[in-house]
């Protein structure tokens, strides 16, 4: 079994611009930390505020940056099906390896229009990761379609962000095919691995990726005991990152290591004076500042 360590990054910000320096900065600390690879234009990345444009561009320029050193997922969704196509057919033309395309959100489609969308998606020709995360869409999509889904030719795998570790059994035995499994919840890295999932797309390896990946290659070894005492490690920061909106936590904390400033976007603000004393305290018991 493989486990692999993908990285929501951030989208780091100077006077409401991408920052492009910062960018690489970012893109190679998680090169040098043995990441799979990075996911641009997430939830993490704040991809609802980010202009077609911007989102364009974060996605190119961590194509160019990476260089094939680590696997380029794009952030690609949307509500709207055609802008989630053009959004896609840019990743595949400027040379990411796949797309993460979260379930429509806000409109709430029917199961029927959501298999519909991911097939539009399909006819673009590159592999594409289903992102089931109901706490941000309000679409759960269910077992019975996420496996309906999953018979389209380029659609690879899936992010679970449900939390329920039950589910990766049951869609285990759905699917009938090769199918990658990967956790959209850290605290969750280890458990849903043991149910049969391939890896994890972290929150927290914007900060420390070293120890999510050695979480993950110990769960590759079936080294649950040291998978255990790695989880809890990060089990506090995990929280942490989450005191406040994601990805509000996570970019103060990138903030402390010199990767970028803490910048966000409308409606997004800096966090609150205790969640960065929260914050701060978890990272220096880890030794991370």
């Amino acid at each position: 079994m493989t486990a692999e360590t993908y990285t929501a990054i951030v989208t780091p910000f100077k006077h409401n611009k991408i920052d492009e320096k910062s960018l690489e900065k970012i893109v190679e600390f998680q090169i040098k930390n043995g990441v799979t690879g990075i996911v641009p234009c997430g939830t993490t990345g704040e991809s609802p505020t980010l202009s077609h444009d911007e989102h364009n561009l974060v996605i190119e320029l961590c194509v160019k940056i990476a260089k094939k050193r680590i696997k380029i997922m794009a952030g690609t969704g949307s509500n709207s099906t055609d802008e989630a196509v053009m959004m896609t057919k840019h990743a595949k033309k400027v040379g990411a390896d796949s797309c993460l395309v979260v379930a429509p959100y806000y409109n709430k489609p029917t199961p029927e229009g959501v298999f519909q969308h991911y097939r539009a998606l399909d006819k673009c020709g590159i592999p594409l990761y289903i992102y089931n995360v109901p706490g941000r869409s309000v679409i759960n999509i269910s077992d019975e379609n996420l496996a309906r889904i999953s018979e389209l030719k380029n659609v690879v795998g899936i992010k679970d962000a449900t939390g329920d570790l039950a589910r990766i059994a049951t869609l285990r035995l759905l699917i009938q095919k090769k199918f990658s499994y990967l956790s959209g919840e850290d605290v969750t890295a280890v458990g849903f691995n043991a149910m049969g999932g391939n890896g994890v797309i972290s929150v927290t390896a914007n900060i420390t990726p070293k120890l999510v990946v050695a979480l993950q290659k110990a769960t590759e070894k079936g080294d649950y005991k040291t998978a255990l005492k790695l989880q809890d490690q990060l089990t506090n920061l995990h929280d942490v990152m989450f005191c406040e909106t994601n990805p509000i936590p996570v970019k103060y904390a990138a903030s402390l290591i010199g990767l970028c400033s803490p910048e966000t976007r409308l409606p997004l603000v800096t966090p609150s004076s205790a969640a960065k004393e929260k914050i701060e305290k978890e990272m220096k018991k880890l030794g991370l500042i």
